[in-house]
């Protein structure tokens, strides 16, 4: 059993209690968790066109990044942007092994820099809290747990708040906290169940999450490569292990001394000198500790470091491997594709076609008219007062079913005659142009079919 893990009287489970970790790689990896975290806190909460910075809200099919509403017409464009987040987290895991994991994703940041600190702070560091832990219910391990626990529910309902607001937006979050609780009952209900969740997964799941859960951790056998960096002990220089002799400051075999820090501040309690492992979320704390160590007995630092297979192995230095190169191409051209789709994409989408079981029909001797329906969907968050029009300046529209505004994130249907005169009619079928202007700019184009009999020709 590893030496920060505490076996818990045949319940299951083996609750880790790692020491709290220091050196230039985490204060390096604090200030990134809290800038990460003051976006993540902030975004619901900003405004850019009028909407929040990012809002999924996935039951009313509105998703908006930056200003740029997606709608259900734009799915294509949510899939695609979904793969190219893939594709980055496969290309850099590829290059940089899983430090996604200790760096940047959100159940690290939030256990190891929130919840882990608060810990520290109330229990004091790992002997501490084993030594709480196993003491008896007395007024100080009533008052040190109580307050623990509280602080976890407080900052678990600021998480779900946040959520929520990714979810439903910031305004109807706001609305749901500040109207009488009988006026959104499912609202409160909501707060309340995913408080209750992050709760759980913060105070007792934990690192299980990143151990068993998640499924990202089990796909570093497929992704990573001899090229690829992680975190990882340099068994060549470190091994055979010793100890440091008392008489002298020697090692009396390889730069291992066999102290045991490097796995007493490991989160998920692995032994990084067993070798790669699917737990290791590569959070880089055992390289601080064991930097530490490798001051204080005067030997090269770096025993445990950011390395690839080729180099602990062979001693080859560093290279970005093809297969790398050959995600990154990838990846860069289907950015090119999903960039110049949002350069093409229009504010209004509109259809338009021919009413179905209809032909031609003739306005008298010199004109001809076809029969169309339109759908215009606004995927802004403005009402547009619109003007519907052919492009060809000879024609002339007919409605039936008219409509000049067209609200905000909503659709509008028309229903119109295109007369056409039989001067213009050279073929039977031809293309035509519709427009839709608004404020002087032609906001949108939908072409489609006119049949009619050419002037001069025979039924």
């Amino acid at each position: 059993m590893s030496a920060n893990k505490k076996e818990n009287n045949g319940r299951g489970r083996n609750f880790i209690y790692p020491k709290k970790p220091s050196g230039r790689l985490y204060t390096y990896r604090k200030w990134v968790s809290y800038a990460l975290l003051l976006f993540l806190f902030s975004c619901p909460f900003l405004k850019l066109n009028g909407e929040q910075l990012v809002l999924l809200n996935f039951i009313a099919r509105k998703f908006v990044f930056f200003g740029f509403i997606f709608t259900p017409q734009d799915f294509y464009l949510f899939a695609l942007a979904m793969l190219i987040f893939i594709m980055f987290i496969v290309g850099f895991t590829v290059v940089l092994g899983r430090l996604w994991c200790g760096w940047a994703c959100p159940q690290t940041i939030f256990m190891e820099m929130v919840f882990r600190r608060i810990e520290y702070w109330i229990e004091g560091d790992a002997n501490k809290q084993k030594k709480l832990d196993d003491g008896a219910w007395n007024a100080e391990k009533i008052v040190k747990k109580t307050s623990k626990h509280f602080i976890f529910l407080v900052i678990s309902f600021a998480i779900a708040n946040t959520f929520l607001a990714y979810m439903i937006s910031s305004d109807v979050l706001l609305k749901i906290i500040t109207v009488p609780i009988s006026g959104h009952i499912s609202g409160f209900i909501s707060i309340w169940l995913f408080t209750f969740i992050f709760y759980g997964i913060f105070a007792y799941v934990r690192e299980v999450v990143c151990t068993v859960i998640c499924p990202y951790g089990r796909l570093q056998g497929v992704l990573l490569d001899n090229q690829s960096l992680v975190v990882a002990y340099d068994f060549t220089r470190g091994e055979p292990r010793g100890h440091l002799q008392r008489n002298a400051n020697a090692l009396t075999a390889g730069d291992c001394i066999d102290c045991g820090l490097c796995v007493q501040v490991c989160p998920t309690g692995i032994d990084i000198r067993e070798g790669t492992q699917l737990e290791c979320v590569n959070c880089t704390a055992c390289i601080d500790s064991c930097n530490e160590v490798m001051l204080k007995i005067n030997r090269p630092k770096s025993l445990i470091g950011l390395f690839n297979q080729d180099f602990i192995n062979e001693r080859k230095p560093y290279k970005v491997g093809l297969k790398s190169y050959g995600y990154a191409a990838v990846l860069f051209a289907v950015l090119m594709v999903f960039s110049s789709l949002i350069y093409k994409r229009e504010d209004i989408q509109t259809t338009v076609l021919r009413a179905s079981g209809t032909l031609y029909q003739s306005r008298g001797a010199d004109k001809t008219s076809n029969l169309y329906n339109a759908e215009l969907i606004n995927k802004t968050n403005k009402d547009l007062r619109f003007t519907f029009r052919s492009k060809e300046t000879g024609d002339e529209i007919n409605f039936i079913q008219k409509a000049e505004v067209l609200p905000k994130e909503g659709s509008a249907h028309l229903t119109f005659f295109l007369i056409r005169r039989n001067t213009a009619i050279k073929k039977y079928k031809t293309d035509v142009v519709f427009e839709i202007v608004a404020n002087g700019k032609v906001l949108s184009t939908a072409t489609t079919s006119f049949f009619a009999q050419p002037q001069g020709t025979q039924n």
